[in-house]
């Protein structure tokens, strides 16, 4: 349903996977989507949840969300940051929160050996995509 495509950092995210790979081709991360709802209330917008699977020893490129980003970890250990703010290491049961105009500048798995999983609610403009890369 939503895709985006990068070349550079081989970026793609779709329905049943999100790639990011940086230059020493770190493992994917796996991204599914579980629900769109539109949110009738608030005209144009819509509610996005994903699941989000970390192999160990994953990372995400800087990115943003151009939404109200809210994550719930399931499983393992996850650092994430914000530009302007202080990394933090999340676990089972911690929750994150993103605005529309922040830049996620780390979102890795902490373990080289485990998995690490968390939701992620994202209430964004209809049709808008899960994430926009930045330089």
């Amino acid at each position: 349903m939503h895709s985006i495509k990068r070349v550079g950092l081989a970026l793609v995210v779709g329905c049943a996977a999100f790639v990011a790979n940086t230059a020493q081709a770190a493992p994917e991360a796996i991204v599914k989507e579980l629900m769109t709802k539109p949110l009738p209330d608030y005209p144009g917008k819509e509610a996005l949840m994903i699941s989000v699977e970390y192999p160990p020893g994953a990372v995400d490129p800087v990115h943003r969300h151009d939404a109200h980003t809210y994550v719930y970890v399931l499983e393992g250990t996850v650092i994430m940051q914000l530009k302007g703010g202080k990394a933090v290491t999340l676990k089972p049961g911690d929750t994150f929160y993103e605005g529309p105009d922040d830049i996620h500048t780390v979102g890795r798995n902490a373990s080289n050996t485990k998995r690490a999983k968390f939701i992620v609610l994202l209430l964004k403009d209809k049709g808008s995509p899960v994430l926009t890369p930045v330089k």
